[in-house]
């Protein structure tokens, strides 16, 4: 599935502060907890607790979330479907990064052990 660049700009333009309950609410429902959500979250963008507070304050949309964070070299080894499309063959740079968050989250909802959700070398 393809994404379209009117899909793309709605992703870039969400702001991680919209986001980020859901995230909560997600992972917490599934017994997981805040911190195994910011440790996925800083693993993925760099982003500590008190810069994701700051970024979260400042209302950032999504393209300036990851514009700021120092994207993980081992991001591209987050691989699957997630809200209907595969991750690794998404083309824009803004939506596949969300989409690699979303997949994330999705992976510690689901029980899976923190070392492969952050792609941990065997």
């Amino acid at each position: 599935m393809k994404t379209t660049a009117k899909h793309d700009e709605k992703i870039a333009n969400m702001t991680f502060a919209s986001v980020y309950p859901h995230y909560i609410n997600k992972v917490e429902k599934k017994g997981r907890s805040l911190d195994e959500l910011h440790e996925v979250i800083e693993w993925l963008t760099g982003f500590d607790q008190q810069q994701l507070t700051k970024l979260i304050d400042e209302k950032v949309n999504f393209k300036t979330f990851f514009t700021k964070a120092n994207l993980n070299p081992n991001a591209h080894l987050i691989t699957g479907v997630i809200c209907g499309y595969r991750v690794e063959e998404i083309e824009n740079p803004v939506t596949q990064q969300v989409r690699y968050l979303d997949k994330l989250v999705d992976e510690l909802a689901k029980g899976k052990k923190m070392e492969k959700i952050l792609r941990a070398p065997k």
